[in-house]
């Protein structure tokens, strides 16, 4: 491979990063100069969805560029098989050296997943089975409990000390990199993917940057319905966690703590960029920006992902590359993170995923005299046997064009025409004028999804796992590419 066949890959993967707060996506609070930066050198998409608003499917789904239940993975318990071959493995083949600092998320043995080299590592282990993480006074709060919203504000998660971690090694690599190209031995392009945790919860920021917004974050602006009148899975949802009613004080404590996160955020990803532009290695460089899911931030009276509102399924994505796509580009394509996939592996000309859903958007942004017809689809899926309503919860999204529908299989559906009310405060499931698309919509989500069959083949995985906890518990697997998290770094001011 010669150093003209393919640009240089700089993939920034956050964690529970809703566009919604982020300055190029129209947030005037809460400051992102750096990926404002990186946007107005680009592109930005303003409809991109992720495969699953939790993390580890959308996670794998965006590794492997296919649907979760292409994977057979729907929770974060699950795990990606180590012969579906992932865009690491692609890359791998067209000879790039591809490297990650930071998360993956992967659950098993496969550690690696394509990826010839790692550094720094995820803070949870390898195997259900060995000992997690202690959270200390944050115990709890990293997930979907109403503790998480008393327990926020200032001080430290350990989450920002491994994203420090995460940024200084990046930034050695690309200094690294760039000490090689001074010297005139870099010859290869290099592709280097970055996972961050941030700005996902506990929704606590260090003091400086709490107090940017403690005191003029305002509340959410799309109320719940009252409860009785809300979809039967989110309210649900509401009682189970804990938010049935939220105190004011609470919702503006943790929506300041989640800003200041996201401004933290920034600033590394400014870091990686400064270190980029430093060792002159962004002439040629496809940087791509993204994250697996949103947080839903209050609005509709909810808090952390697990939904299809737009705060929880909707994700920034932003796209960069010196000389092929053209600056200042707002894209309103409907796009998935397949599609991010499957874009990047068409950038750098390596091989396509074989059975993957992704498509290729790159002739949709690259200045092109021409334009590939496109269609406007996006799916994500919600599938849980464990953290769900007794009898499990078995979701499907659909957005196509301006219309979303959402699946509760043995629930009524969703219907919201995002043209016409971008805030999805009006179900149209039930309009009679809105039957035949209802019908079409539902149609295009079963067509290839059974969730009966994923009920089985999730109680399948479910009936393996107390053989594979109590065989980690009992042996103590190795621990590769492990963070240690360390109860110390979680405190609150």
């Amino acid at each position: 491979m010669n150093e003209t066949s393919g640009p240089n890959l700089l993939y920034i993967h956050s964690d529970q990063h809703s566009p919604h707060v982020t300055g190029c996506y129209g947030n005037d609070l809460v400051e992102t100069p750096n990926l404002d930066r990186l946007a107005a050198s680009g592109v930005v998409f303003d409809n991109a969805y992720c495969c699953s608003p939790i993390c580890v499917p959308s996670r794998m789904s965006m590794l492997s560029g296919r649907h979760p239940y292409q994977n057979e993975v729907w929770t974060n318990e699950h795990g990606l098989d180590s012969r579906i071959p992932t865009i690491a493995h692609a890359m791998g083949a067209a000879g790039y050296q591809p490297e990650l600092v930071g998360r993956m998320h992967s659950v098993g043995p496969d550690q690696l997943h394509g990826y010839a080299a790692r550094f720094v590592g995820d803070h949870g282990p390898n195997h259900p089975g060995n000992p997690g993480p202690d959270r200390g006074i944050l115990s709890v709060t990293a997930g979907p409990h109403h503790l998480s919203l008393t327990r926020s504000g200032p001080g430290q998660s350990a989450y920002q000390v491994h994203d420090e971690d995460v940024t200084a090694v990046t930034v050695s690599r690309l200094d690294r990199l760039g000490v090689q190209k001074r010297a005139g031995l870099l010859k290869e392009p290099f592709s280097l993917s970055v996972g961050l945790m941030l700005p996902h919860p506990p929704y606590v920021a260090r003091q400086e940057d709490y107090i940017r917004y403690a005191d003029s974050m305002p509340l959410p602006v799309k109320s719940a319905p009252p409860l009785d009148e809300q979809h039967p899975f989110l309210r649900w949802w509401r009682e189970s966690t804990g938010i049935k009613v939220m105190d004011e004080v609470e919702v503006r404590r943790a929506r300041a703590a989640y800003a200041g996160l996201v401004y933290r955020t920034d600033a590394m990803v400014g870091q990686i960029l400064d270190a980029l532009e430093k060792n002159g290695l962004d002439d040629n460089t496809l940087i791509v920006y993204t994250s697996d899911h949103g947080d839903m931030q209050g609005e509709h009276g909810l808090f952390w992902k697990h939904v299809f509102y737009e705060e929880s399924v909707r994700v920034p994505l932003i796209m960069s590359w010196a000389g092929r796509i053209p600056p200042q580009q707002r894209c309103e394509r409907v796009v998935s993170a397949v599609d991010v996939a499957a874009t990047m592996l068409d950038a750098m000309r390596a091989p396509a995923l074989p059975n993957a859903a992704g498509r290729s958007f790159l002739s949709q942004i690259d200045g092109g005299s021409e334009t590939a017809a496109w269609e406007d689809l996006a799916f994500s899926e919600y599938c849980t046997d464990k953290f769900g309503p007794p009898e499990g919860a078995y979701q499907r999204m659909l957005r196509r064009e301006e219309w979303k529908y959402i699946h509760y299989h043995e629930m009524p559906p969703q219907l919201f025409n995002l043209q016409e009310d971008p805030e999805e405060l009006v179900d149209r499931s039930e309009d009679p004028g809105c039957l035949t698309i209802v019908q079409e919509l539902r149609n295009e989500v079963l067509r290839d999804w059974d969730p009966e069959q994923v009920r089985r083949k999730m109680a399948q995985k479910r009936a393996d796992e107390p053989l594979l906890t109590a065989w980690a518990r009992n042996t103590g697997p190795e621990e590769r590419y492990r963070w240690p998290m360390l109860k110390e770094m979680n405190w609150l001011a």
